[in-house]
């Protein structure tokens, strides 16, 4: 059985995981840097964290979207909320690399979290509302 929004959702997040961390290589050798942070090289930091944050989040977000597309989700609104996942970890990706003021997060990067962390709020909700209704 196929999962089209889990499907592309996986698909477009193995991408952006795909160009993280092509990223993250460029900086190492841009750097010289074979192991760690490179001594505060904050491109390459920048580089790990986005490839780092997204590996983390994707692997929990993709599961619950998963679980809610086998269990008859809505479609429209289930596709909504992975949509807002995918340009919540695009804009942090972004908002890494973004210029900014020290202590001062850049705009995409808060962004970036607050629409992830919402669309993890919602996922479990949702899941935990269609396991207490399937009860």
């Amino acid at each position: 059985m196929l999962l089209p929004i889990t499907a592309m959702t996986a698909a477009i997040c193995g991408i952006m995981i795909l160009i993280t961390a092509i990223a993250t290589v460029r900086q190492r050798f841009k750097g010289a840097v074979a192991f760690g942070e490179g001594d505060g090289n904050r491109p390459l930091i920048a580089a790990m964290r986005s490839h780092g944050n997204l590996t983390e989040h994707a692997p929990i977000a993709l599961i619950m979207i998963g679980l809610l597309e086998m269990a008859g989700a809505h479609h429209t609104a289930l596709a909504a909320i992975a949509a807002i996942f995918i340009i919540a970890r695009i804009l942090h990706i972004f908002g890494l690399h973004a210029v900014h003021s020290p202590g001062k997060p850049p705009l995409p990067r808060s962004l970036g979290v607050i629409g992830t962390w919402f669309t993890l709020v919602v996922l479990a909700a949702w899941l935990i509302y269609m396991v207490a209704v399937a009860g």
